[in-house]
């Protein structure tokens, strides 16, 4: 069973810490389909993959491509992703559920400190992966750099 990981964005953007994460992932050889509810964010998302960093290359692809089911980072609004991910990361309140973390290495939930509904969104998720079991981790920034603030089951 994998690991579900919050992360609470509040000084960091969505791009720069999913383009770190995704970077980690990448590293150890992992598939990740990155999930949003918003083909214009993911489209944003996108573009700053592509462009943020020109020093490091981070191959990935928009869903609804030919080569989809080749892509190593598949941004996608579907649940299943056809590049076979390890890992998902969810954001703008993307849907999740307990039972699709046994499949994963990793789940990462990234969501926006400044909206209510991000913060109460990503409370609800954060119960019924505790609640279901699912080894869970929220990560917070609050004081500048990335801090392990609690964790649950396993």
């Amino acid at each position: 069973m994998g690991k579900a990981m919050f992360y609470h964005l509040t000084q960091s953007t969505l791009e720069a810490t999913a383009r770190t994460l995704l970077a980690r992932a990448l590293d150890q050889g992992w598939r990740v389909a990155l999930r949003g509810r918003e083909r214009a964010l993911l489209e944003r998302l996108d573009l700053s993959l592509w462009t943020d960093d020109k020093a490091s290359f981070l191959p990935h692809g928009l869903a609804g491509g030919p080569h989809d089911a080749d892509q190593p980072v598949l941004l996608t609004t579907q649940s299943t992703a056809p590049n076979s991910p390890q890992g998902v990361m969810a954001v703008d309140r993307a849907p999740i559920s307990p039972s699709e973390v046994a499949a994963l290495e990793r789940l990462w939930v990234l969501f926006d400190g400044q909206d209510p509904e991000a913060m109460q969104d990503a409370r609800a998720q954060w119960k019924a992966m505790t609640a279901a079991g699912v080894l869970a981790e929220y990560w917070s920034e609050e004081s500048g750099r990335w801090q392990k603030k609690a964790q649950s089951g396993g």
